[in-house]
């Protein structure tokens, strides 16, 4: 586990008077070492493998601390389960996702981008952020 995440997260949890546990502790550092976009449904499976002592509650918990902290991203996908992904010294990404399968493809469109900035500045509009979403039918579940 990177020590950056951790230092980060120990230092939320302590101006918060919270407490740093070996249950948020590998709540963490599995939740780092997940490739896709994970709920924690899925996350729970991954770390009580390991630790079979943690409950869901205590997942949903420390997925919460590590979105409030800037760990981690909450997203919504419309399809009533929230997914998380690493935030941190992440680049910034739009998704695109597929109706079928429920695949998630992440990219980055400097063309996009562009546009966006442009549009909130001919209206202006002070952008702080956003997210762009695409759904579809991906390229496996179109054959």
């Amino acid at each position: 586990m990177s020590n950056k995440e951790q230092e980060v997260l120990e230092k939320y949890i302590s101006q918060h008077n919270l407490k740093i546990t070996k249950q948020r502790r590998a709540v963490l550092e599995a939740f780092l070492n997940c490739e896709d976009h994970v709920s924690a449904e899925e996350l729970y499976k991954i770390v009580s493998s390991k630790e079979p002592k943690i409950g869901l509650a205590t997942v949903y918990r420390t997925l919460s601390l590590l979105t409030e902290s800037g760990l981690a991203a909450e997203l919504d996908f419309g399809d009533g389960q929230k997914r998380y992904e690493l935030n941190y010294a992440h680049e910034h990404h739009d998704h695109m996702i597929c109706t079928e399968c429920g695949k998630i493809i992440e990219f980055h469109n400097e063309v996009i981008e562009k546009l966006q900035e442009e549009v909130a500045q001919k209206n202006g509009f002070k952008m702080t952020s956003h997210k762009l979403d695409l759904f579809g039918i991906c390229k496996e579940c179109q054959q």
